[in-house]
């Protein structure tokens, strides 16, 4: 469901984050537990990107609703009782006028300083075609959030899948459009400077 085209039923929705843990018994059946349920408000709604864990075992992931309206980064922090803390590390606004991108589909990614990289469909400066955007933390538990880039549509346009890194800390990923039409691309975005970013190729 495009959840951006039928606003009113994203809060209405229950997502459920859950995992498997298998049982220790041999042959038994593994069982599901729902770790947080989402209640498209505050805290997010329909989450549709994979999760990461932290060295401590914390998972953070990104929801496309809820929050401010136009979702969030979360994470999850389990708790010694066998359940998990939800905490909202960002919410995309609605009234910032999209500068710093909405609806994000896809997962996150940590670099070696512990900073978060992800994509957002939309939003951005480039005429609403998506960002790829950074998660500083601050020592105060908050989080800063900057847009290294805004895809205009040449350059490529709606990133809908996660980055990755290479061994030099450039970030790679794609978008669902590119330069022309429907043809979609590849992409790099250079930490030097951060807010490079290099047109690969054109599938």
């Amino acid at each position: 469901m495009n959840y951006k085209k039928f606003p009113g039923a994203r809060t209405a929705l229950l997502i459920t984050i859950a995992t498997l843990v298998l049982a220790t018994a041999a042959g038994a059946a593994s069982k599901y537990k729902t770790l947080y349920k989402f209640t498209g408000g505050q805290d997010g709604g329909a989450p549709t990107g994979p999760l990461i864990f932290d060295a401590v075992g914390s998972l953070y992931g990104t929801t496309q609703a809820g929050g401010d309206g136009e979702g969030t980064v979360f994470k999850l922090t389990p708790n010694p009782d066998g359940s998990w803390t939800e905490k909202v590390l960002h919410q995309f606004h609605f009234f910032s006028d999209f500068r710093d991108g909405y609806s994000p589909e896809a997962g996150l990614v940590f670099d070696t300083a512990g900073n978060l990289y992800g994509t957002t469909n939309l939003g951005g400066t480039g005429g609403s075609r998506g960002t790829v955007f950074e998660l500083t933390p601050n020592s105060d538990g908050s989080w800063t959030e900057s847009v290294i880039h805004s895809f205009t549509g040449v350059d490529g346009a709606y990133p809908r899948a996660g980055l990755i890194f290479d061994a030099d800390g450039n970030l790679y990923g794609t978008t669902e459009w590119g330069r022309r039409s429907l043809e979609g691309q590849y992409f790099q975005a250079g930490t030097e400077p951060r807010r490079k970013l290099d047109r690969i190729s054109s599938p």
